[in-house]
């Protein structure tokens, strides 16, 4: 079977409404299928006002608006237009990208096809429940989740780290890796601007911690904020720099005062601001992957970030950076403290990390999710390409 023999019919939660780094991993994705040759029909839930454009053909699937998030939306069924859709295209797999309902659907109309489903896991659901006060309803999650993952075929997960967890929990047996690159010409060195960095009121010898992430509980903004106040608590020199946008906004700023928050940004002005500070702190223990860390490692950036999966795969402990337990303010606070007091340190790791960040080349990375679906459609039985 060749890549051009593909039919892949995507589901996505959120393929292009709000700008994150699943749905942009997806875009990737598709893109760079639809080069090698590949056909790929996507269906997402959509709003009049999409973030970017989507890669290849984007079907809008029935949703509704997340309570208390309404920027987000759940698929919850499959239309009798999805369904026709879908029969026109004739896939012969179904990849879904999100656990929810539309995706529930998919699979179920996929099984009743003699299709292989493979999901890909973007984040770790199960984590948000202690960030909106639900942590008890956490292995009522993680129930729900091994639910719908274990009628996959296969998963594929962005770190070993996570896919260890996968297993563990039971999600999956055949759970494979599709990591996450980096694109070069934008997050690199280069884009760092001392006079960007002026304007914005930081000079250059100040020390600027960098937060990257949409601006949502779930993205460990409190111990952020603690952080920064145990930093000033020890009178060590520093300034705030948030790059991001998100409905938690307001409560952060009031927490951080003296920070410079530069809003939504993308292409030129993302990487510029990124490049321009000099320690990203990630203490989200939410993240699959860590595009945020990965991107601030090929500016030249050490982290310092919370012990979790994504983070504990890309950071190397005091060579590129270091890593804490989630929430263990004061040991944050040390770290960032250190790199103040030794310019020379945070340069070696801002490089070791940098040297890291090499291996992260998108086409060799998504061409494992394509040899993945080779190996699910060859090893299905009742596909014309069956190997059984």
């Amino acid at each position: 079977m060749q890549t051009t023999d593909l039919r892949i019919a995507l589901f996505s939660g959120n393929y292009n409404y709000v700008r994150d780094g699943a749905n942009q991993a997806l875009n990737r994705l598709v893109g760079y299928m639809l080069r090698q040759g590949a056909k790929v029909r996507v269906y997402s839930p959509t709003t009049d006002t999409p973030a970017f454009e989507p890669e290849g053909d984007l079907v809008s699937i029935p949703s509704f608006a997340v309570p208390m998030r309404p920027e987000y939306r759940v698929a919850y069924r499959l239309s009798a237009a999805v369904r026709s859709d879908l029969e026109a295209f004739a896939p012969n797999i179904v990849h879904v990208s999100s656990p929810d309902l539309g995706a529930q659907n998919a699979m179920k109309w996929a099984h009743q096809h003699d299709l292989p489903v493979l999901a890909s896991v973007h984040t770790r659901f199960e984590t948000y429940m202690q960030y909106y006060g639900l942590g008890f309803a956490e292995p009522v999650m993680v129930a729900l989740l091994r639910r719908f993952y274990s009628k996959c075929d296969a998963l594929v997960a962005p770190t070993e780290s996570l896919a260890a967890i996968l297993r563990e929990q039971k999600m999956n047996d055949d759970v494979g890796i599709w990591s996450r690159g980096i694109d070069r010409t934008k997050f690199n060195p280069e884009m760092r601007d001392l006079k960007w960095r002026q304007e914005r009121g930081f000079a250059d010898e100040d020390m600027v911690i960098v937060f990257l992430g949409r601006l949502v509980a779930e993205k460990g903004l409190n111990i952020f904020a603690d952080v920064i106040d145990e930093l000033k608590r020890r009178n060590v020199k520093h300034k705030v720099l948030v790059i991001g946008e998100g409905p938690a906004r307001a409560a952060f700023t009031e927490k951080l005062p003296d920070a410079h928050f530069t809003g939504h940004l993308a292409g030129d002005d993302l990487c510029r601001a990124l490049a321009s500070g000099d320690v990203l702190l990630n203490p989200s223990v939410t993240e699959a992957f860590g595009n945020v860390t990965s991107e601030a490692m090929a500016c030249k950036l050490p982290i310092v970030a919370a012990i979790a999966t994504g983070n504990s795969d890309l950071v190397q402990h005091d060579r590129t950076g270091f890593l804490v337990p989630g929430t263990a303010v004061s040991q944050y606070a040390d770290y960032l403290e250190r790199y103040t007091k030794d310019p020379e340190l945070r340069t070696n790791h801002g490089k070791a990390g940098y040297s890291e960040s090499l291996k992260f080349d998108w086409d060799t990375i998504n061409q494992a999710v394509i040899d993945t679906y080779i190996r699910l459609i060859q090893n299905y039985p009742g596909q014309p390409n069956s190997k059984r």
